[in-house]
């Protein structure tokens, strides 16, 4: 089983941007937005594309499938087929030892909303995390992508 270990941070200020090593455009839709049972579309700067499927979270865990599509089929699927409600953000990859440290800018109706996510591969969750962090919002569904894009009006 494919599974997602992560904790999700508001950003406290822009010293992150010292840290970025690589930067991509994300646009995601949703087939399902039920919390138990998230289906996403994602196209990726415009050159790939990827059907998501992540369970409910317990803790900081989820169960998470993710697989390639061709991209004009993620297009189809996002223009088409996908709930009202869109996400577009910028996804900064930056550089860490121990875990993956991403932030995401949103833009379009969440404006300014600044996330970090940092995802753990193994079990340990004892990394010293950047000081740039903010409040911690890993159980508030209302910074979850499929939350933010119901209230999306694109």
């Amino acid at each position: 089983m494919g599974v997602e270990r992560e904790r999700k941070f508001l950003v406290a200020g822009a010293a992150w941007r010292a840290e970025v090593v690589s930067v991509h455009r994300i646009r995601q839709g949703f087939l399902s937005t039920d919390l138990q049972r998230v289906v996403r579309v994602r196209v990726v700067d415009e050159s790939a594309g990827y059907l998501t499927v992540k369970g409910a979270r317990r803790g900081i865990s989820r169960a998470e499938y993710e697989y390639p599509v061709p991209v004009a089929d993620a297009i189809e699927m996002l223009e088409q087929l996908c709930l009202p409600g869109r996400i577009d953000k910028t996804r900064h990859v930056c550089g860490s030892d121990g875990y993956q440290l991403i932030v995401d800018e949103f833009g379009g109706d969440h404006q300014g909303l600044v996330l970090a996510e940092v995802e753990y591969d193994g079990e340990s969750t004892d990394a010293v995390l950047p000081g740039w962090l903010g409040a911690e919002v890993t159980g508030d569904d209302r910074y979850s992508n499929a939350v933010l894009a119901l209230g999306s009006g694109s």
